[in-house]
C-alpha cells in the first residue's frame, strides 16, 4: 500500500485567478510560504520553504476569497505538475484557516 499524505502549514504567497477546466470544474493555483523550526537528527534546523499548490471544486472557490498573508493549514497528496514538468505540487483536499488571520 502506497501512502502520499501531505500537510503544510503557512502563509498564502500568491495566487492565481479562478479559472473552470473544460468541464466547468472551478480550479485555482496558489504558492504557501512555510517557516517552521524542525529537529533533523537531534539538531534544531530552521525550515524555510514554497510550496505550489492546487485546488479543485469547492475548495479553489472557497481559497479565491483569501488574501496573500492569511495563514492556512492544508493537507493533500503531492503529484507531478505534469507530464513534462516532474516537480511535485500539493493538491489540496481540506483547508483549515488560522485564527486572527
Amino acid at each position: 500500500m502506497s501512502i502520499n499524505l501531505t500537510q503544510l502549514s503557512g502563509r498564502l504567497q500568491e495566487r492565481g485567478a479562478l479559472r473552470r477546466t473544460p468541464a466547468g470544474i472551478p480550479i485555482l493555483e496558489f504558492s504557501l510560504t512555510h517557516e517552521s523550526i524542525q529537529m533533523e537528527s537531534e539538531v534544531e534546523r530552521k525550515v524555510q520553504c514554497e510550496m505550489t499548490c492546487v485546488a479543485v471544486g469547492t475548495q479553489a472557490q472557497v481559497l479565491a476569497t483569501v488574501k496573500p498573508g492569511d495563514e492556512l493549514k492544508l493537507s493533500g497528496f503531492l503529484a507531478a505538475r505534469s507530464l513534462k514538468r516532474r516537480m511535485p505540487i500539493l493538491h489540496v483536499n481540506t483547508i483549515e484557516f488560522v485564527e486572527g488571520t
